[in-house]
């Protein structure tokens, strides 16, 4: 009895790995909708590793668009890494869309790493982006915040090797840099917005990019800071830290010929005393050598007590005066 069982148990799996080594069930749904596919070919997609359904599924969903696909162009999009029933998708909206899209290029754009299918349909319905808020100064010094909507839609024939919505908002922003930056007053770009519109859409920013730029629409303006004041009241405390540092180095200079003066002084005093203290010794030898008498000495000496004398009148005057 437990050999019967287990005899029963190995039937029904071997069935069940029959029924999914050979689809026999996908290969009549391929049939009755028109696609031949021959059972060999779905048991080779088993050791190919390439689901049967998705590629048989993909077969019969372009049949019954009209659109003719080969199964080994599926399985080898499949085994490159691609999405087929994206792609599938995207041919089928593009026949639809009256859009040029074979199946070379659509397998190129999802390989490529984009959806492909979005890219229809954005092909077909165009997108609306919002733009981060932009900063700029016109010429009289006035800030100025804006914010645009970029309507754009998918250039199919650029999606391979095109630039992203980040470069395109990237090139609006500095679109609108330049053009609020080149006004005259910060009040025409308020009063007329739309000029933006027109100068940034006419510098054809698309360029090299996977969108084309429908149009371009200035949402919101706010004034922000004087910045041109700002810069004046920069430029004043700039100016006077430089008064301020070349006052300070005239009276450095200043400070630094006094105290010259002052040691030239102390040099002439020096000298002085040194010379005074020459006299008593030439003097001396004049005794010595007989060409100096005792009466030349006394007169020199009424000469000092007169000269002191006058000196002293000499204060008391000006002190006198001082008190005046």
């Amino acid at each position: 009895m437990g050999t019967y069982i287990v005899l029963l148990v190995a039937i029904f799996i071997g069935l069940v790995f029959l029924l999914w080594l050979i689809p026999v069930g996908l290969w009549f749904q391929a049939l009755v909708s028109g696609v031949k596919v021959a059972l060999l070919q779905l048991i080779f997609m088993r050791w190919r590793k390439v689901p049967p359904s998705v590629i048989v599924n993909a077969l019969i969903t372009s049949k019954k668009a009209g659109i003719d696909l080969l199964r080994d162009d599926l399985e080898a999009h499949y085994l490159a890494g691609g999405n087929v029933k994206n792609v599938v998708n995207a041919l089928i909206s593009a026949e639809k869309a009256n859009l040029d899209l074979n199946f070379k290029v659509a397998t190129a754009i999802d390989l490529a790493g984009r959806d492909v299918f979005e890219a229809v349909q954005m092909s077909v319905n165009p997108k609306v982006i919002d733009t981060p808020p932009v900063t700029a100064v016109s010429k009289d010094g006035i800030q100025l915040i804006a914010k645009a909507r970029v309507t754009v839609r998918a250039s199919i024939k650029q999606l391979v090797g095109g630039a992203g919505e980040e470069t395109v908002l990237a090139r609006v922003g500095e679109g609108i840099v330049s053009s609020i930056g080149s006004s005259q007053s910060h009040k025409g770009v308020l009063e007329n917005p739309d000029n933006i519109s027109r100068v940034v859409l006419s510098k054809g920013l698309d360029a090299g990019t996977a969108f084309e730029i429908l149009s371009i629409d200035i949402a919101d303006i706010d004034i922000g800071r004087n910045i041109g004041a700002v810069l004046q009241t920069d430029q004043a405390e700039a100016d006077l830290k430089v008064a301020k540092a070349k006052a300070e180095e005239k009276r450095a200079m200043a400070v630094a010929e006094e105290q010259v003066m002052k040691a030239l002084g102390y040099e002439m005093k020096a000298r002085v005393i040194e010379a005074e203290a020459e006299v008593p010794k030439a003097m001396a030898e004049a005794f010595r050598s007989g060409n100096m008498g005792i009466m030349d000495y006394y007169k020199f000496q009424n000469i000092q007590a007169d000269t002191e004398m006058r000196n002293g009148i000499a204060r008391q005057d000006d002190d006198n005066t001082e008190v005046e």
